[in-house]
Formats: C-alpha cells, sequence, structure tokens
C-alpha cells in the first residue's frame, strides 16, 4: 500500500478506513474536551477547584483500562460496526450530563462513565484489520491511528473558539461539550448504517469464548493471569486519590477495593474457566500463538501511549516554567507532541510494513523512545529554545511511531483473537498512564522523563526477549488454524439451523 492511496475513496477498503478514522477522531475530540475549557470551568463555576481538575483528568483515563478489556471481548463476539456505533451513541449520555452537571458528584461520576470512550481507539483497529490484508496492515493502522488520536489536537485548537464565539457567556464551556456529544451520537447512528465489517464475503472468525483470552500452553495461562491483574488493579491507585482528596470515606475506599479485588478474582476465574477445558483437551499445533508476544506488545504500549497520556499533560507547564514563556506560547510548543501523530504513526506502520521484519521496527522505536526521553530529561534553562522543541519532536516521533508499529503487529499474532489481544495492549496504555501521572506528583520533570526513558528501555528488553516476528505478517491473507475453520463451521450449522425454524 502506498501513501497516495489513501486518496483513492472510491476504493471500498480506503473508504471504510476514512469512515473509521472519522469515528475515532471524534470519540478522541469528545474524550479531550475538558482540558481546554478547564479554565472557563474554574470561571464558570464557583466551587470548582484545580485539584478537583487534576482528580477529573486522573478519572478521564480510569475506566478506560476495563473499558478497553470488554469491548475487546464484544468486538471477537458481536463485531466492529455494531460495537463502534453503540459505543458513540452510549457514551453521548454521560458527555452531555458532564457538560450540564451541576454537583462535584454529577461531574466527577459522568468523567469517570465517559472515560470508557478510550476504548474506541481497539474498535477501529479491528475494523482496519478486517478490511486490510497482512501486508498493508501496518500502514493503514497507522494511518487510522494518526488522525484520529488527532481529535485530542483539534478539540484542544477548537473549543474555546467555539464556546466562546458560538456559545458566549459563562456557560459557554457547558454548550461546546454538549455540542461535541450530539455530533458524536449523529456519527454513530450514520457508522451503523455506512459500513460493513470488511469486505463483502468477509469472515467474521470468533473465539470460542469471549469472557476471556485463550491461550496456547498451561504457562501461558499463568502469565495471563499475572498480566491481567494490573488492568484493574491499577484503578486502586485512583480509588487512593479520591480518598486523599476528600471525596471518599475511609468505608468507601474500602468497599472500592473490596470490589476491585472481586473483578479481579472474577477475571481470573474466566480465564481458569476458558482455558482449562481447551488444554486439557490439546492445543492443535497450527492453532498455537506465543503469548509472550501479547506481553512484549502490553508492555510497549504502557511506555509509548501510557508516556504520552501522561507527559501532554505536563509538557505546557514544564516549557512554562523552565524558559519562562506565556502560557500561551508553552500550549503552541507542547502541541507539538501531538501534531507529530499525523505523520508519525502512519510512517510507523508504513517502515513496518516496508521493512520486512516487524520485530526489527519495534525495537528500534522503543530504543528511540528510551533515548528520546532521556534527552529530555537532561533539559534546563541553559538549552536554547529550538533545541529543546527540536528534542521534543524527535522523542514524539519515536513515541507515536512506536505505538503504530505496535498495533502493525497485533493483528498477525491471532486474527481469531485480534479484539481481546488490541483491548488488552490498548488497556495497558492507560495503566501505563495511570501510573505515570501518579509518579508526576512525587518528581521534578527532569526526573519523570528520565523514569519514562527507564520504562521504554525496560520495554525494549522485554521485546528482546520475548517479541517473535509474526507468521504471515506479510502475506495476502491471515493464517488460519484448524480451530478457525471449525469454529467457522459451527457458526455456519448454527445460522442454517436458525433459518431452517
Amino acid at each position: 500500500m502506498k501513501v497516495a492511496d489513501v486518496f483513492r475513496v472510491r476504493n471500498p477498503e480506503i473508504r471504510a478506513l476514512h469512515l473509521t478514522w472519522i469515528a475515532f477522531f471524534i470519540t478522541f475530540y469528545v474524550w479531550f474536551n475538558m482540558a481546554p475549557l478547564a479554565s472557563s470551568m474554574l470561571k464558570s463555576v464557583d466551587w470548582l477547584t484545580k485539584d478537583d481538575l487534576r482528580l477529573f483528568a486522573i478519572c478521564n483515563v480510569a475506566l478506560t483500562i476495563p473499558a478497553r478489556i470488554i469491548v475487546g471481548m464484544a468486538l471477537d463476539r458481536f463485531g466492529p460496526r455494531r460495537v463502534f456505533s453503540v459505543l458513540m451513541v452510549v457514551m453521548a449520555i454521560p458527555a452531555l450530563v458532564f457538560a450540564f452537571g451541576n454537583t462535584m458528584s454529577q461531574l466527577l461520576v459522568s468523567r469517570l462513565v465517559l472515560s470508557s470512550i478510550g476504548a474506541s481507539f481497539v474498535v477501529g483497529i479491528h475494523m482496519t484489520a478486517m478490511w486490510f490484508k497482512p501486508k498493508d496492515i501496518g500502514f493503514a493502522e497507522g494511518f487510522y491511528a494518526g488522525w484520529g488520536n488527532f481529535g485530542s489536537a483539534a478539540a484542544a485548537m477548537s473549543l474555546p473558539t467555539i464556546a466562546i464565539t458560538m456559545y458566549g457567556g459563562e456557560d459557554g464551556w457547558r454548550w461546546a461539550i454538549a455540542q461535541s456529544a450530539i455530533v458524536m451520537a449523529a456519527y454513530g447512528v450514520y457508522y451503523w448504517f455506512a459500513i460493513t465489517d470488511g469486505p463483502a464475503g468477509t469472515v467474521h472468525r470468533k473465539p470460542r469464548k469471549a469472557v476471556a483470552l485463550e491461550v496456547s500452553t498451561w504457562g501461558d495461562m499463568v502469565k495471563l493471569i499475572l498480566w491481567t491483574i494490573p488492568l484493574v488493579g491499577v484503578l486502586a491507585i485512583l480509588v487512593w486519590r479520591i480518598q486523599n482528596m476528600g471525596y471518599l470515606s475511609a468505608t468507601g475506599a474500602a468497599i472500592c477495593y473490596a470490589v476491585i479485588f472481586a473483578i479481579v478474582c472474577y477475571q481470573i476465574v474466566q480465564i481458569l474457566r476458558v482455558n482449562v477445558p481447551i488444554l486439557k483437551k490439546g492445543v492443535p499445533e497450527d492453532d498455537k500463538y506465543p503469548f509472550n508476544s501479547v506481553a512484549a506488545l502490553n508492555s510497549t504500549y504502557f511506555a509509548n501511549f501510557g508516556a504520552e497520556l501522561a507527559v501532554v499533560s505536563m509538557l505546557p507547564m514544564f516549557f512554562e516554567e523552565t524558559w519562562s514563556l506565556s502560557a500561551t506560547a508553552a500550549g503552541l510548543i507542547a502541541a507539538s507532541f501531538a501534531f507529530v501523530n499525523l505523520m508519525a504513526r502512519p510512517m510507523g506502520g508504513l517502515v513496518s510494513d516496508r521493512m520486512g521484519n516487524r520485530r526489527f521496527v519495534m525495537l528500534s522505536y522503543m530504543f528511540g523512545i528510551a533515548v528520546g526521553f532521556g534527552l529530555m530529561g537532561l533539559l534546563d534553562s541553559n538549552w536554547p529554545l529550538i533545541v529543546a522543541v527540536a528534542i521534543t519532536v524527535f522523542t514524539s516521533f519515536f513515541v507515536q511511531g512506536a505505538e503504530g508499529a505496535t498495533f502493525g503487529i497485533i493483528p498477525s499474532i491471532k486474527r481469531r483473537l485480534t479484539g481481546q489481544i488490541s483491548g488488552m495492549a490498548g488497556a495497558y496504555g492507560n495503566v501505563g498512564a495511570v501510573v505515570y501521572l501518579t509518579i508526576f506528583t512525587f518528581v521534578t520533570p527532569t526526573q519523570f522523563f528520565f523514569i519514562i526513558a527507564a520504562g521504554a528501555f525496560v520495554s525494549w528488553i522485554l521485546c528482546i526477549m520475548w517479541l517473535k516476528e509474526p507468521e504471515s505478517g506479510f502475506s495476502e491473507e491471515y493464517h488460519v488454524s484448524s480451530v478457525d475453520l471449525q469454529i467457522e463451521e459451527e457458526e455456519r450449522q448454527r445460522l442454517a439451523g436458525q433459518t431452517a425454524r
């Protein structure tokens, strides 16, 4: 696939790509519609404080973690068209509640629920994988992610203007947020009718059980359990923060901790229920896949997307305080980190397609992230501002490219489980964001950059040890196992039985 191909909108797969990145763009526009209006909220609502908004920022990424797992399971069961459409329509509700909320509880809970919209990313990843062949998937996924992710930057640039020029007054921010929610719901309805789950004749291969990821060996099952615990367990950090800020009593916190523990136990039980019978029966050789590759990609997304979400929240203040810039100038410079998305993510996927070795590309990007954040840790006021900006753009290039490379590999690991694997890796990006944002409250920006660099370096080591070049990574079609064919035949017989009745 060439860059020029994205302009051939008459091709059904290119049309599907554009329809899907627009859906992703809108969901991220809504997801990040609070930050650019934060100052307007403080002026309009006299009982809100900056600490409240910091709490909302953590809430804004919290439930994305379990939501990506749940959405990943729903994808494998219902297909991306239905899931994306329903997600956009349903998530418009908490967005509207947040827009017109008049109490702290309404704003806190609605923002927490709205964080589930971050799961939209994995839906489009699955849809794109159904429309494009393995040899083209890297660039297609990168283009989808790069332009869709730009929704957060578009929100930062346009929402304040919309609030002031279109609505004005103290409540302009409310109507600007509400407008974005209504547009999202309308596009969700349109998306339902405008696209299909892959080209005509595409077989939507489903896992045997959607409640937990299937694995190939007993050892992999143990690894899956260990990698599953942090996905919900990390929410304990959010509970701790809410309690420390006085919005949750000790009893309430204890209940939340108990619920988190119960959910983790439930997930472990589901993993055992799904995999023990499969492993006892024996997994055919042609149906096995390396879970170590999934674990390695979990770590890469923790280290790249988690770092991105954390860094964009502190970068404007870092530039403002270090070089004594105005808030506007610092914001524009910091925005360069997000703007790189438009080129770096598609390029990450394209390089992954062209190099003929997706593993090598992944390793190169993760090493580049470690070097980039290491350099950012050295920055201070003695450095020329233009050099600091150049290093920031350099680092962002590797961060965004690594994100594209991660999802250039995932569809080729196990096609039947793409939704669940995407959901798990995507959730680890938000785990990284929660962990990094929490760490940032205890360290200086210099220390913070070094910590993120260390995280990327650890991921690089894990990729060296665990990540394998995927089978059929550059083939015309994805690998189909004997189990895939069996499930397909069972589904065909089930549908035939329904028709007969």
